[in-house]
């Protein structure tokens, strides 16, 4: 699909994307990038990489397509400073697990001809790095595009088209409807399953050793880099606040029905939520 596509950040997602294009053949050259010496030092023995540059602006240079795979915090500031640097009709795109504001601050830097889109890959892991990048992280998964009115169609349909053929379920919505979306199925699941363990590490130490695979399953996602996710939340965190809501108003319903010993309604919540998690995919 493209001479030469270009990743910033090349962690668990960047690395990921990297290793898969190089399998589909989606390009013949893949540059990468990293802040860090020792990711850049590590990226040279990649089969995925064909070259590893010292800033991004160089990294750039020359590629249809790039792709923004640093924090959320990081990637208006990031795009700003590779602007200059673009080709024409360039298509620049990200990874951040919120859209709303990053979509709409790209809309004032000047990109010249190129285009940025953001992309959400609804893939990855409580782990972090390049170490635990895997080619078919991204098979079957979703992936939500967040074109703003005004996105020219061949970028859209471009990106829209590199995604699928990573073997990504490719859907699109407004930035702001995906942040609403993801602070319920992504963000509000990984406050509970932190709020649980910080909960629990207030009680007795010798309890952690009873647990079973229970509390492991649903509280694996809290091992996720803390850092990462305070930046993820704190830029969603309107809607984040709102799920929150949600879910409190659930929670009071449960401990309605215990208080009231009312074992039907009880049983229809459980049955509900049975019936959610068996439709979920994967």
């Amino acid at each position: 699909m493209f001479d030469q596509i270009s990743i910033l950040g090349p962690g668990l997602l960047g690395a990921s994307i990297g290793m898969a294009a190089h399998a589909r053949g989606l390009a013949r050259v893949i540059n990468s990038w990293s802040r860090r010496a020792e990711t850049r030092a590590n990226c040279l023995s990649q089969p995925w990489c064909n070259a590893v540059f010292d800033s991004p602006e160089e990294a750039v240079a020359d590629s249809g397509l790039i792709i923004i795979c640093t924090p959320v915090e990081t990637i208006i500031p990031l795009l700003k400073r590779i602007a200059p640097a673009l080709k024409a009709d360039a298509v620049v795109t990200d990874v951040g697990s919120t859209k709303s504001r990053i979509c709409r601050e790209a809309q004032g830097v000047n990109l010249g001809s190129a285009t940025f889109l953001g992309s959400h890959p609804m893939a990855g892991s409580e782990q972090n790095g390049m170490t635990h990048a895997k080619g078919d992280l991204f098979e079957n998964a979703a992936c939500i595009l967040t074109p703003l009115e005004g996105t020219p169609h061949i970028p859209a349909e471009t990106i829209s088209q590199f995604w699928k053929e990573l073997g990504m379920l490719v859907s699109r919505t407004s930035p702001e409807k995906h942040d609403e979306i993801v602070a319920h199925i992504s963000h509000l699941p990984h406050v509970l399953a932190a709020a649980l363990c910080s909960y629990l590490s207030g009680q007795r130490d010798e309890w952690r050793s009873l647990a079973g695979g229970g509390l492991r399953d649903t509280t694996r996602i809290a091992s996720g880099d803390p850092g990462l996710w305070r930046q993820i939340l704190v830029s969603n965190r309107e809607e984040v606040v709102r799920a929150i809501n949600g879910l409190e108003n659930e929670l009071h319903s449960f401990k309605s029905s215990l208080l009231n010993d009312d074992a039907n309604a009880l049983q229809q919540k459980l049955e509900r939520g049975k019936s959610y998690r068996d439709q979920l995919k994967r």
